[in-house]
């Protein structure tokens, strides 16, 4: 086998710097800080060849695929790796206890948990002097192949559910990640343990009671693991060694005292702690961050047309008007958008920030969806119908427009409402484009908005429309004017369509077709052919009161939020 390329890049992944390269293979590896002075024994013929790795692998103890390997020797050394696959989107197999404490608990992206690891090591949060020991977060290894659906650990039906309820950003949990660590040289309580003359009782008692003080240590730094285990304890090799030559004195208290010293280990925080895929913040914890979170998204996105430093992994660029900070979704292999020359807000719309988050579908005839991102901000996604032609009782299937003119691609959508805030026609906030990783289910039946776009390139010298892939439109979810909302943390506004306003007798009939035919007159006088805008079309932005907002002449504003089937004329 060949040597990983030369060629590497660095990538920003939820604040966590890699450097990135192409693997021999065809793959993808990601080395961290810690990985990057040893980037010759991660290339994948040092540790990954099938001989080597066949041969020299021990499969370690867990529900998981998780190997300890050790790479060849380069210039005299060699590393020990803990590699392991990561079991995103797989239903978690938890004991009860567990599963009725954290019963929404799914497994980490390898993003997420590589984050989160980092975040507990750099010691950011909860008492200072206080440290919870871990293995060091060395590589993400991404194979070329996918797996197929019977080898992902997830059922057919499973799979459908999710398809029909997230189209377009499945196909990615087919992608197989293998996480790398440093090996601790150490043993496991249980390990340890099997080196003191006790019975199984007095065992158990003392395995439980010395979880429970891991979970309180780690409490204390503002996080949890959702299935802790004694085997998740490490005790280091020489600590080790002391607690069983003190059991070796043959005398009668030698098990109270080996216990003793196991304590005094755990109690100072001489341990570390293993096993991952179920760190989870604490609950203080998660609120602290996602409000945090929130209120940087919202000043940044107030100043989200101000240039700031670009880190190596994203670029700039122009789409019809609109500026854009292009980059990789890493997760999925998909491309990623985002509105605005404010690089902090790149990483906010990540798939793995919305893609798993509970959704409500907002239309019944269209995949809308409205969220609560990880980062607790309120988006709606919705997926992209460029290149399909409406037939039988789907919307807009007997709309001669869309004949004509076809539906708008992503990029003319936001042309559209970017054009339109300027002219002081008021639309929802586009926030940023996600092109899937995976490729189409179904052929584009309608070519020309690809045919329109050829010319159009990313970075990297691809068209940003490609025929054979999905994409999603990410949007704010309406609640007031970016300003308005970043100086009120309560009592923000919620957006009705005017037909749901009509339903609930918020509205009367003539006043929703007023509303219609002013939007329509409005977007005529500059141009625009808004005559297949529908009342669903269309929102209303109502406070906790039942009160409309105003515009300045104190008539209700009235805000767009489709932009598929506008057309500039």
């Amino acid at each position: 086998m060949g040597k990983t390329t030369s060629r590497k890049t660095l990538v920003n992944v939820l604040g966590v710097v890699y450097i990135h390269t192409k693997t021999s293979d065809g793959g993808d590896l990601y080395l961290t800080r810690f990985a990057g002075p040893y980037d010759e024994h991660f290339a994948i013929e040092n540790w990954y060849e099938r001989d080597w790795f066949d041969i020299h692998k021990i499969r370690l103890i867990g529900t998981s695929s998780v190997y300890k390997v050790p790479t060849k020797e380069i210039r005299g050394t060699s590393l020990d790796l803990v590699v392991k696959n990561c079991r995103m989107g797989e239903d978690v197999p938890i004991d009860t206890h567990t599963l009725q404490e954290f019963c929404d608990a799914e497994f980490n992206s390898p993003w997420e948990e590589f984050s989160l690891v980092m975040e507990l090591m750099d010691n950011l949060y909860g008492p200072k002097d206080m440290k919870v020991n871990t293995q060091l977060p060395m590589a993400i290894y991404v194979p070329p192949e996918k797996m197929q659906a019977w080898q992902s650990g997830r059922s057919r039906t499973k799979i459908n559910r999710i398809r029909a309820k997230h189209p377009g950003v499945d196909i990615d949990i087919l992608k197989q990640y293998k996480l790398i660590y440093e090996w601790i040289r150490g043993y496991n309580l249980k390990e340890v343990f099997a080196h003191i003359d006790i019975n199984h009782d007095e065992l158990v008692t003392h395995l439980k009671r010395i979880n429970y003080k891991a979970l309180g240590r780690l409490d204390s730094k503002g996080y949890l693991v959702a299935d802790m285990k004694p085997e998740h304890i490490i005790i280091g090799e020489a600590d080790t060694e002391r607690i069983v030559e003190a059991g070796r004195t043959g005398e009668r208290n030698a098990p109270d005292t080996q216990i003793g010293m196991i304590y005094e280990l755990i109690d100072a925080g001489r341990y570390s702690v293993i096993d991952y895929e179920l760190l989870l913040r604490t609950p203080v914890h998660e609120e602290e961050v996602k409000s945090s979170r929130r209120r940087s998204y919202l000043d940044d996105q107030q100043h989200r047309f101000e240039p700031t430093p670009l880190p190596a992994h994203l670029s700039y660029m122009e789409i019809l008007g609109v500026p854009y900070l292009y980059g990789r979704a890493e997760s999925t292999g998909g491309r990623l958008w985002v509105v605005g020359r404010n690089a902090h807000l790149f990483d906010y719309f990540l798939p793995e920030r919305w893609r798993k988050t509970p959704s409500l579908k907002l239309s019944g005839t269209k995949e809308v969806f409205y969220t609560i991102t990880k980062d607790n901000i309120h988006l709606v996604w919705e997926t992209s119908r460029v290149g399909e032609m409406p037939v039988g009782d789907e919307e807009g299937s007997r709309d001669p427009k869309v004949r004509q003119y076809g539906i708008n691609s992503p990029f003319e959508e936001f042309a559209i409402a970017q054009t339109l805030n300027g002219l002081g026609i008021p639309t929802v906030y586009v926030r940023a484009i996600y092109m899937t990783g995976s490729t189409k289910v179904e052929a584009s039946t309608d070519l020309r908005k690809y045919q329109s776009h050829g010319d159009v390139l990313d970075p990297e010298g691809n068209p940003v429309l490609q025929e054979d892939h999905n994409y999603i439109t990410i949007r704010g979810y309406y609640n007031g004017p970016d300003r308005w909302v970043a100086e009120h943390k309560d009592s923000l506004y919620a957006p009705v369509d005017l037909a749901k306003a009509l339903d609930r007798g918020m509205i009367g009939e003539s006043q929703c077709e007023r509303f219609l035919n002013t939007v329509k007159e409005k977007l005529g006088r500059h141009g625009f052919d808004g005559s297949s805008l529908r009342p669903n079309d269309l929102l209303l932005a109502i406070d906790d009161t039942g009160e409309t907002m105003k515009n300045a002449s104190g008539e209700p504003e009235v805000i767009i939020c489709n932009f598929e089937l506008i057309w500039k004329i």
